[in-house]
């Protein structure tokens, strides 16, 4: 496959995309939440919350500050891209007019934001691969130790980082890393649990270094996501 390069924090506007057939687009991130319409053709989507094979009527959602790489299958892809007011309450999903969405994005993307939201229709994941299964699970359980899980499917640890990297572009134990500093973000903005027990619950050493790592993820502190939380009381702040 060709590949294009593209900037770490890479620009999240709404409109359409056009992309040529087998091509990869670098894991890049996003730092607002968008919506991914597929209008036409299809892709293969690895990124923070696993991966994704999406055809024409479905839709890819992501939180702000998710990664992904994309792989292009011969037929390329039309995309349809929206901007979502706030992190979406899954990843992946279909809608049944995807047309009439196109149409009303073309006057009015928040409008066409809504309509895709209200027709929005959770999908099953597919059939996972064991880099997919320990995806999955790393999103879950933030303190799974790897030499363990290979142990218990049979894989070296070299098989284990190499075969995962292959599907999302880094290894196990960032991928981990990363999905400790989502799992902590949310709950930073969105509840008024202390900023300590937050760093326990997402399997950080201490407070100390969830700031840190939230830090290089966002370019913010923990205090920034916490005043702009609703949820915010005496006991929460930092």
């Amino acid at each position: 496959m060709r590949a294009q390069r593209v900037s770490a924090f890479a620009l999240t506007s709404a409109g359409l995309e056009v992309h040529a057939g087998r091509v990869q687009i670098a894991r890049h991130r996003h730092e607002h939440a968008y919506a991914a319409l597929i209008l036409q053709g299809g892709y293969e989507e690895s990124g923070s919350q696993g991966r994704y094979r999406v055809r024409a009527g479905e839709v890819l959602l992501h939180r702000c500050f998710d990664a992904h790489l994309d792989r292009f299958t011969a037929a390329g892809a039309r995309i349809l891209n929206l901007l979502l007011p706030a992190d979406p309450p899954l990843a992946y999903g279909c809608v049944a007019d995807p047309d009439t969405i196109a149409r009303l994005a073309e006057r009015d993307p928040l409008a066409a934001s809504g309509a895709l939201m209200q027709q929005l229709r959770a999908l099953p994941a597919a059939g996972a691969d064991w880099p997919d299964l320990l995806a999955q699970e790393l999103r879950r359980e933030p303190q799974l130790r790897l030499s363990e899980w290979a142990q218990r499917h049979g894989l070296a640890a070299a098989t284990l980082s190499r075969g995962f990297r292959k599907v999302f572009a880094i290894g196990p134990a960032q991928f981990r890393a990363e999905a400790r500093v989502q799992r902590a973000l949310a709950l930073v903005r969105h509840s008024a649990v202390p900023l300590a027990r937050i760093a326990a619950e997402a399997g950080f050493a201490d407070q100390a270094h969830m700031t840190r790592a939230l830090g290089a993820l966002t370019g913010r502190c923990p205090g920034h996501w916490r005043r702009s939380n609703g949820f915010k009381t005496a006991s929460a702040r930092d």
